[in-house]
Parts: structure tokens; C-alpha cells; sequence
């Protein structure tokens, strides 16, 4: 038995999550974190709300509320939603809570301790219709490398580069849209990463098990020259700056840098969990020292959070000197794009994860995102797209399946597995077939394939559907019942298969299934051995019928979401 640390980057503050937000990282991780514990590994899965930072100030101001009442209020309106979703977290916490403030200092000191921390007075942009300095996010311009009119102070959502809020062409301030800026000086803490390139190229290096898209992004940034970087804030929300367990002087006013604390939050987040069970818990064995040694650790997130996770956040694990574990796997993901531009939370442009409830149950949507995750490429979310899924794959392939089977052996059978025959070679051949498949999806699983792990699973229930077209006991019913029943059988173990192999994705359906079988302990069970398993329901075991498992989308749906959310219905995948 393995011991598997997972956690997702971590999602923001501000506001309910978009689908973009789930499948870049918080869903594939729930995913992984159900499967890995139906094969009997120990596993821990963390997540938290990132709450600190630009964002967080300006969505609060735009809310009329206090930063500390918004930041609490949206932390419970998404664990909500993610609860609502399925994501199983063991522990879902927050990075503004006092165990993330005492780690991050204690990071910074071990930091400055090790030289790799500096004071630097630096020029930064002020608002003086504000009266303050605005720092990152709070600017937005013209990009000065691709020409993006809507470029923040650190980043270009459009051609991905990091920038510095003086770059920026025609900027402004996102707090009240003044033009009326100027350059003063300031003094931060600088994150001396420059120093630390040797052994983070040898760490990049040595992670084998990173995905390509990871790969390449790190080392992009390490060819480019690793820069310092500033990791402090004119800022009052956040984790205050200090010195020998004081206030700094000179940094009263200021606060560490979100992107320096939030990565430090998926170890104070598990110090969290480890809290709620007195004492028995506990963390180090998952990040800390020996015990942390044979932890594999493994990390989701989307391209833009790539740079931080394998390469400011290693600098601040490597260079405190201690022993601390970093990732073994980090699995990066593409944009999942609306209609051919981003989601965006701050453009309310896209479904929303309350909204998505509203439409359908959960599964459709979790089936859906990651049959079609972002991991090559880009991907576009369309109606059309999403309900020609939900309708062949869920509806005719999966649905249909259980329905027909059910419904047949109880008109011609009784509500129980019914008796005579014995199977024979198109069994045989099922078992055979349907054990190399099995096996296939779960190596694409553990690979974090994830397109292709259920690309393999509807597979899985196509093959299943042609076992049960060739077996075709509604025909040898008249003439051979005993053929029949050999069929019906073999087929209602299939659907017991179908809930077991589709837990990960579908767990709510999953446990339908099992129910309809009267299997519901069987839940996160994994099917080692399919000969087996296809003589678990025995004669006279009984089922009941479950209502509809997936509603077909019609295009009056279809048409209805256009209208309400946007999008063209052109049929663009």
C-alpha cells in the first residue's frame, strides 16, 4: 500500500468557481484520489481557498463587505458547491488561517537566514486618486509584448507573460479607473531565486514523472534565466511581514505576496487537518522529514499556476534547508475555453459551478469535463458539444444499458437473477476482452491520462453492449430461456462492473447502479479480477428498476443555455 499526498492549486476567493476552474484542477484530483483509494492506497487529498492578495481586496470593496467576512462567507459558498460536486476532500482549508501566517514566516526567516532574502527599494506605480500603491492585479494596461488591451500588472492572460506593473502601456487603476498614476519608490523583500538555479534545474531534471506540459514550462522559465522575484505587498490584507517575531520595520504596511504564501498553504492546510482529530492525527508524516520519504506526492493545476509550483515554490521548500517534500508528479493542464475565448471569473463570462447544478446533476458535468480535459491542447466548451456527450456517451451507451437489461429480466424473469444455463465461450471471450480493457483504463489512470482513461471506459460499456447485441436474450428467451438467463445474468454483473469502473467519475450514479443491485457496500470497491466479478450476483439475487440514469439533452435546452449564457450554436468542438 502506497501513501499518496494529492492537492489542487488552490482555488480563489472570489466568487463560486467556473468549469474552467474544476477541470483545471480540482476535479482531476478528486478523480485521482477516488481511484487511488479504491486500489487500497493510503491517501491524503488537501485543497484550501487562496484568500489573500489583489483579488481578494477588490472583490470584497465590490461587495460592500469587510475582507476577513468576504473572504469566510465565499470559503463556505465553495466547499458548498465543491461538496455539491463530489470532491471528497479529507480536509478543504484556508490559507488565511493562523497555521498558513506562522508557516509563511517561518519560510521567510529561514529564507533571510539563508541568504536567500534581500530588502530591495524598488520604483512601484502609485494611484494618486486612491492614495495607495497599486501593486499587481490592481493595474491593468496594454501588454508590451502581444498588444492585449486588458494585461494585469503580473501577467498577460493572453500570451502568458510575467510582467511588472511599470510595463504596462496606457495602465490604470482597477480600483476606480483613474489614469492618474506615478512611479515612487518603495521597499520590498526579494525572493532570491537567481541563487537557486542549480538545484532547481536538477530538480526539474529529476522529475520524470511531471507531465510534458509541466516540463517544458519550467524549463522554459529556468532557459530564460530565473529572475528574483518580490515577494511582499503594499498590501493589509494578508500574512504581515516580520522580523524576530515583530512587526518588520519599514514593512508595517505591507504584506507577504499571495503567490509566496498560497503554495505554503497546502502544508499549513494538512497542520489544519491534523488538528481536527486530537492529536492522532499527524502532518509531518505526509511533508516532513523521513516519515515524508516514501509519501509520492502529487499535484493538479492549471498552465498559469505551472511556474509557481515547479519553481518559486521548490526555492522556498529548497532553500529553507529543511526537510521538506516536494512533488513527484505534477499534472498540468491546458484552457478549457468558452466559445473559443477563457472563462473568466472577474468577466463572469462562462457556467459557473452553482449555475452548471442548476442545469443538470453533478455527473453530467463531471463525466463530460473529463472525457474532454484540457491536456494536449486547448479545448471549447460548446452546448452542442456537451450535449452530444452527455447524450451518447451517458444517455444511449451507459443509460440505455442498465435500463434494457433491468427492464427485460424483470418482464420475463422476476426482479431476480434468474436460473439455468451456464456460460460458455461468448462469456469467455467477454472475460478476456473485458479484462485487458479494465486494465488499459486504470494504467491510463494511473499515467493521469485522463481523455484517455475514459475514452477506455465508454469503451468499456460499448463492449459490454455488444456482448449483450451477440448474446440477444430478448430472442433466445422463446426458444432457449436457459440461453436467456446466461445472458441476463452476465449482463446485470456487467452493470455492477460499470458502477465499480465508473466511481471515479460518476460516483453518484455509480451508487445508483449498486443500489439498484442492492450492492451498495460495494462502493470503491475496484474489479481485480474480472472472472470474478462476473459471478458476483448470483441466481435469485434480486434488483430493482432505477428511474432514468442520464436525460437526453434536447435542442430546446440547448437553445434556452445559448440564450441565457452565450455561446453560437456552430456545432465547434
Amino acid at each position: 500500500m502506497a501513501r499518496i499526498l494529492i492537492t489542487s492549486a488552490l482555488p480563489y476567493i472570489n466568487g463560486v468557481k467556473h468549469l474552467g476552474n474544476l477541470v483545471g484542477s480540482m476535479l482531476p484530483a478528486d478523480v485521482y484520489a477516488r481511484y487511488m483509494r479504491m486500489r487500497g492506497h493510503e491517501v491524503l487529498a488537501i485543497c484550501a481557498t487562496d484568500e489573500h492578495g489583489t483579488p481578494a481586496e477588490l472583490a470584497a470593496l465590490e461587495a460592500g463587505q469587510d475582507v476577513a467576512d468576504y473572504c469566510a462567507e465565499n470559503h463556505e459558498l465553495q466547499k458548498k458547491f465543491g461538496d455539491a460536486f463530489g470532491l471528497e476532500w479529507d480536509y478543504f482549508g484556508r490559507s488565511s488561517g493562523p497555521e498558513n501566517h506562522k508557516l509563511t514566516q517561518h519560510f521567510a526567516e529561514l529564507l533571510e537566514a539563508n541568504g536567500l532574502i534581500e530588502e530591495r527599494t524598488d520604483q512601484q506605480v502609485y494611484s494618486i486618486d486612491d492614495a495607495r500603491f497599486l501593486p499587481d492585479r490592481y493595474i491593468e494596461g496594454t501588454c508590451p509584448k502581444c498588444g492585449y488591451e486588458k494585461a494585469r500588472g503580473d501577467q498577460c492572460d493572453s500570451c502568458g507573460s510575467l510582467l511588472d506593473p511599470v510595463d504596462l502601456i496606457d495602465a490604470y487603476s482597477t480600483v476606480s479607473g483613474s489614469k492618474n498614476l506615478e512611479v515612487r519608490d518603495t521597499t520590498h523583500l526579494y525572493l532570491l531565486q537567481s541563487k537557486m538555479v542549480p538545484e532547481i534545474r536538477e530538480l526539474v531534471k529529476s522529475r520524470t514523472d511531471w507531465s510534458p506540459l509541466v516540463s517544458s514550462i519550467a524549463n522554459k522559465w529556468l532557459d530564460e534565466g530565473l529572475h528574483d522575484r518580490c515577494i511582499t505587498r503594499d498590501l493589509k490584507w494578508g500574512i504581515p511581514v516580520l522580523k524576530d517575531g515583530k512587526p518588520r520595520p519599514g514593512f508595517e504596511d505591507k504584506v507577504f505576496y499571495v503567490w509566496f504564501d498560497a503554495p505554503i498553504a497546502y502544508i499549513a492546510a494538512t497542520q489544519e487537518w491534523a488538528s481536527h482529530d486530537g492529536g492522532n492525527r499527524h502532518w509531518e508524516r505526509w511533508w516532513y522529514g523521513e516519515e515524508a520519504k516514501d509519501v509520492s506526492y502529487v499535484q493538479f493545476m492549471g498552465k498559469d499556476n505551472v511556474p509557481f509550483h515547479t519553481v518559486s515554490f521548490p526555492v522556498t521548500l529548497l532553500g529553507s534547508h529543511e526537510p521538506w517534500k516536494s512533488a513527484d508528479k505534477i499534472k498540468g493542464f491546458n484552457w478549457l475555453n468558452w466559445y473559443g475565448d477563457k472563462f473568466s471569473t472577474s468577466m463572469k463570462r462562462g457556467v459557473f459551478m452553482d449555475q452548471a447544478l442548476d442545469l443538470l446533476p453533478a455527473d453530467y458535468w463531471r463525466y463530460y469535463l473529463m472525457a474532454n480535459a484540457p491536456e494536449g491542447s486547448d479545448t471549447t466548451f460548446t452546448w452542442e458539444h456537451f450535449a452530444g456527450v452527455v447524450n451518447k456517451d451517458l444517455a444511449d451507451v451507459l443509460g440505455n444499458f442498465v435500463n434494457r437489461v433491468l427492464r427485460f429480466t424483470s418482464s420475463k424473469f422476476g426482479d431476480a437473477l434468474p436460473n439455468g444455463g451456464a456460460a460458455g465461450p461468448r462469456e469467455a471471450a467477454l472475460t478476456e476482452d473485458l479484462s485487458k480493457s479494465v486494465a488499459a483504463y486504470a494504467a491510463q489512470l494511473e499515467a493521469l491520462e485522463f481523455r484517455k482513461a475514459f475514452q477506455e471506459l465508454r469503451g468499456i460499456w460499448v463492449q459490454c453492449n455488444e456482448y449483450l447485441t451477440e448474446a440477444a436474450p430478448w430472442s433466445a428467451f422463446k426458444e432457449d430461456p436457459d440461453a436467456a438467463a446466461v445472458g441476463v445474468r452476465t449482463a446485470i454483473n456487467l452493470i455492477r462492473i460499470y458502477a465499480l469502473l465508473a466511481w471515479p467519475v460518476i460516483p453518484e450514479t455509480s451508487k445508483r447502479m449498486l443500489k439498484a443491485l442492492g450492492r451498495e457496500g460495494d462502493a470503491g470497491h475496484w474489479p481485480e479480477t474480472i472472472a470474478e466479478e462476473l459471478q458476483v450476483l448470483k441466481v435469485g439475487d434480486g434488483f430493482e428498476i432505477p428511474d432514468v440514469l442520464f436525460q437526453k439533452i434536447d435542442d430546446a435546452q440547448i437553445e434556452e443555455w445559448t440564450v441565457r449564457f452565450g455561446g453560437e450554436a456552430s456545432g465547434e468542438e
